[in-house]
C-alpha cells in the first residue's frame, strides 16, 4: 500500500506520516510550498522533519514539494476571504491526488484532528474532501492536541515543529474563517477560479526535493 502524505512543517502531520508507516504503508511526502505567505523556515522545518521521519521509520520517504502561494493568491483575489482555508485544503488534496496518481499512490494522509482549528470541523472535512477520488486517511482524527503532542516528542519531531522566527505560520489566513462550509457554498466559489486547473499545475511542477 503506497500513500502521498501532505508534511507541513507542524506538529500533527509529521505524527500522521509516522502512524501510517508503522502501519506498513510506504509513504510519499508532500510539502505544499505556501511562500511568500510562510516564511523560509517552513521548508527548512519540512526537511527536518523528513529527515528525521526516514530515521524513525526507517524508510526512505521520498519526498516532493509543490508550489501553493500563486494559488492562494489566486483565492484571495476572487473568493470569498473567509473560503480561503477551505479551498486551501481543496488545492492541497487534488494536488496530492494528481501527484499520487503518478507516484502510484492510492490514497493520501493528513494530519487533521477534529475540531482543532477552523478548517478541520466536520462540515468543512466534508467540503473539503468533496470530489477526491482518492480515500483521505486521518490517522488522528480523534486524538486531542496533548496526544498528539506526546507523539510527536515520542518520535522526536516535536522540537523541530514548534521551531519559530517569529512570523506567522500562514499571512493568507483571513480575520474570519468559515466553520460550517456546505458543498453547495464552496462550489459557488470554486466556480470563480479553476481549482482542477491549478491543482494540476502545482502538481506537474512538484519537484522531488
Amino acid at each position: 500500500m503506497k500513500l502521498i502524505a501532505l508534511l507541513s512543517g507542524g506538529i500533527d502531520s509529521p505524527v500522521a506520516v509516522y502512524l501510517m508507516a508503522m502501519r506498513g504503508a510506504e509513504v510519499c511526502l508532500l510539502h505544499m510550498d505556501n511562500r511568500p505567505y510562510s516564511s523560509d523556515l517552513s521548508v527548512q522545518k519540512v526537511h527536518q522533519l523528513a529527515q528525521r521521519l526516514r530515521q524513525v521509520t526507517g524508510q526512505d520517504l521520498e519526498m516532493y514539494s509543490a508550489p501553493h502561494g500563486e494559488n492562494q493568491a489566486i483565492n484571495m483575489q476572487k473568493c470569498q476571504s473567509s473560503y480561503q482555508c477551505v479551498l486551501c485544503k481543496r488545492l492541497m488534496l487534488r494536488t496530492a491526488q494528481a501527484l499520487g496518481r503518478r507516484v502510484g499512490a492510492e490514497a493520501i494522509v493528513m494530519g487533521d484532528s477534529l475540531g482543532q482549528v477552523a478548517s478541520q470541523t466536520l462540515n468543512n472535512i466534508r467540503a473539503e474532501q468533496h470530489g477526491l477520488e482518492f480515500p483521505v486517511l486521518r490517522p488522528l482524527i480523534g486524538l486531542d492536541k496533548l496526544e498528539i503532542e506526546r507523539l510527536a516528542k515520542m518520535i522526536g519531531t516535536y522540537e523541530i515543529s514548534i521551531l519559530s522566527d517569529g512570523s506567522k505560520d500562514c499571512t493568507a489566513v483571513p480575520s474570519r474563517v468559515i466553520t460550517n462550509a456546505s458543498v453547495p457554498d464552496i462550489m459557488v466559489e470554486e466556480a470563480k477560479v479553476d481549482l482542477d486547473a491549478m491543482a494540476l499545475r502545482s502538481a506537474v511542477l512538484a519537484v522531488r526535493i
